[in-house]
């Protein structure tokens, strides 16, 4: 008598995730030569000042803005966490040019692009809900300012840049989860499809190669 053994849901998602991300690409031990180019750096950059800005930010969270605002140590950690945004965006933008650049939507790619893109554009609100949430008089001429922006965009009811509570709870819960979820996404995407290579460039043979001097003539010759 055989007994049949029914197959699960968690195996078949394991195999599933498995299959479309084998451990060798999720956990790869190598890379192409030509990621050791320079503008392959700025993605990593990107991540490394998202974790920057994450640790930061969790510490100011906990403390509050009366420690940030009022104490030797809260103003290091509010400059760190400052600081580390804007070389987040800045960082970010040189990636996200050099590889429009490059195409980076070629070979199968467009998912890697547009994740890439929407990270993008979901930080934006996050810095603003930030620079909004500060509890000084720059967060007031901020919000006063750009809530006109809001209401002629039609989503001030529901987007109050003047609302402190709102605004944090954007900030420090809501944009930042959608931001690490879409970077989660970006880089696995990135595992399973490799990283762009650069485009291939046609090699021209010199006029002496014609003379049979070149080194197509030695090839030829061998």
């Amino acid at each position: 008598m055989s007994v049949s053994e029914e197959r699960s849901w968690t195996a078949a998602v394991r195999e599933r995730a498995v299959g479309a991300l084998p451990p060798e690409k999720l956990l790869a031990d190598k890379q192409p030569s030509y990621v050791a180019s320079w503008i392959y750096v700025f993605g990593v950059l990107s991540l490394s000042s998202l974790a920057v800005i994450i640790l930061s930010g969790t510490i100011l969270a906990l403390k509050g803005p009366g420690w940030w605002h009022f104490t030797g140590i809260g103003h290091f950690f509010n400059s760190i966490h400052l600081w580390s945004v804007e070389l987040f965006f800045f960082v970010m933008v040189i990636h996200l040019w050099g590889k429009y650049w490059m195409a980076a939507w070629r070979g199968g790619r467009k998912a890697v692009w547009i994740t890439g893109t929407i990270t993008f554009v979901v930080a934006i609100p996050c810095a603003l809900t930030g620079y909004v949430s500060q509890q000084n008089f720059d967060a007031q001429w901020i919000s006063t300012q750009a809530k006109d922006a809001m209401n002629a965009a039609g989503i001030g009811s529901f987007f109050n840049l003047l609302n402190f509570g709102q605004m944090y709870s954007y900030h420090v819960l809501l944009l930042p989860a959608a931001v690490v979820a879409l970077v989660i996404g970006h880089v696995l995407l990135v595992r399973k499809h490799g990283v762009v290579p650069p485009f291939n460039v046609p090699v021209t043979t010199s006029p002496a190669s014609h003379d049979g001097a070149g080194p197509g003539a030695q090839e030829s010759a061998s």
